[in-house]
């Protein structure tokens, strides 16, 4: 066995021993509560296991994200813990900054910059990101991988898959496999910066006629697939601006809007992870859309039968909300579990069913959240359970992460105007070509 295996089979073995130690206490105290009656206290166990995996980098912390939207996946005790896990790992000192990059770029690496800060000026979940000079004066964010990562996501991923297994157990309300799936390919993807470096460009040339958004360019040469160099560009944090400048919510907010799902309607792409961490704002209250590792590409059918289920709801046409689901994957819907899943439908979609101009709260309020995906999960038990299809997961984190930041906005937009302004000449056909023409001319895979 080589080095390099011996290494990342070591890795590999002692994050399973971590992360399984921690499981396996979940494990040993979830058989408890069901074959002894022992009560599992939810509440200071999913604490515990916050505890237990929080020195570990990145890939928990981004699936506790992703569970958080997804109604019940897991017990919400559970992810309001695991969402607590720290995006900002501990950064890499220079001398291992130096080798990694001399790997990436070569032993003159540094001869590639006018400069290069030692220090990183962010840390996040796989990588961490240095400021830089290139040799043409432009000033470059560089995206450095940490070590391991490959080990440290698949680890995560099979207790993941553990996890999932317990609480399917006692639980028959969704079926967490495809779940499973999805979040699994995504964070595979997240480690190939040359795709997502694609994602980047293909980003780019999306949203170029878009207003209010801002995508950096690409440095290719001062890339690879474990380093990403982009232009930086210059931006605060949203919640800080929107504190100095509260009369830029409404515009902030329908920049937002458009920087999600223009690419969405117009080429069947959609940005995963509307994290407040991937953005920043401009003194003019345009954003700059920064982070492209989670991009998921639908089939022109999915984005047609999105709109079909809207259109379904609002004139109450119940054939179509099922012809709309089974485009969305669910397979072969019930009326009876057609009704249920438009009890959440209705939720997500609430804001764009009425002209008017309405804050996201008025329907989309934490509380009113947790109600409804409590009452979606008790009817889904009543029914027999439902296995969520794949496209749902990020078309819902997508819905879902962008109504939390409308909520801290606290905008008021009239968002059935910018919805109705974006699908008024939808044509699936016209969307396939397009998605065709520009996925094509970028390097990213066409949908399946």
């Amino acid at each position: 066995m080589s080095n390099t295996e011996e290494n990342r089979l070591g890795g590999r073995l002692a994050r399973y021993a971590r992360v399984g130690t921690a499981v396996g206490g979940l494990a040993a105290r979830f058989a408890g509560e069901r074959v002894l009656g022992i009560p599992l206290e939810r509440e200071r166990h999913a604490a515990e296991l916050r505890a237990a995996l929080g020195g570990l980098k990145g890939p928990l912390m981004k699936v506790a994200q992703l569970l958080s939207t997804i109604p019940d996946a897991l017990p919400r005790e559970y992810v309001a813990e695991l969402s607590q896990l720290q995006a900002d790992a501990p950064s890499m000192g220079w001398p291992f900054v130096k080798r990694r990059m001399a790997a990436e770029l070569g032993p003159t690496w540094q001869a590639k910059f006018r400069s290069f800060e030692r220090a990183a000026a962010a840390a996040a979940s796989l990588g961490q990101v240095h400021k830089a000079v290139g040799l043409d004066d432009r000033r470059l964010a560089c995206k450095l991988q940490y070590p391991d990562m490959a080990s440290a996501v698949e680890a995560d991923l099979r207790q993941l898959r553990l996890i999932f297994a317990l609480f399917e157990r006692s639980d028959s309300a969704i079926s967490t496999t495809k779940i499973h799936q999805e979040i699994s390919a995504r964070l595979r993807e997240e480690l190939d910066y040359e795709l997502e470096s694609r994602h980047a460009s293909l980003y780019r040339a999306m949203l170029a006629d878009t207003p209010g958004v801002h995508v950096p360019a690409v440095v290719p040469e001062l890339s690879t697939k474990r380093l990403l160099t982009l232009e930086w560009v210059e931006g605060r944090r949203i919640l800080d601006h929107v504190a100095d400048h509260p009369e830029q919510r409404n515009e902030l907010a329908m920049n937002m809007f458009r920087a999600w799902y223009v690419p969405f309607y117009y080429y069947g792409v959609i940005h995963g992870d509307p994290h407040l961490g991937n953005y920043t704002v401009r003194p003019d209250g345009s954003i700059n859309l920064l982070d492209f590792g989670c991009i998921r590409v639908f089939h022109p059918s999915f984005v047609k039968g999105v709109i079909d289920l809207y259109n379904a709801l609002r004139a109450e046409d119940e054939e179509a909300a099922v012809e709309a689901y089974r485009t969305w994957g669910f397979a072969n819907p019930s009326k009876e579990l057609v009704s249920v899943l438009n009890i959440w439908a209705r939720f997500v979609y609430a804001p764009i069913m009425d002209d008017r101009t309405r804050k996201i709260e008025e329907t989309n309020a934490g509380h009113y959240g947790r109600e409804t995906a409590e009452k979606v999960h008790a009817q889904l038990r009543r029914v027999g359970g439902v296995e969520v299809p794949r496209e749902f997961v990020f078309m819902d984190r997508a819905a879902i992460g962008l109504g939390s930041v409308f909520l801290h906005l606290k905008a008021e937009v009239n968002w059935y105007r910018l919805f109705q302004d974006l699908i008024k000449d939808f044509d699936v056909t016209a969307l396939e070509q397009r998605q065709t023409t520009a996925l094509t001319r970028h390097g990213v895979p066409l949908p399946a």
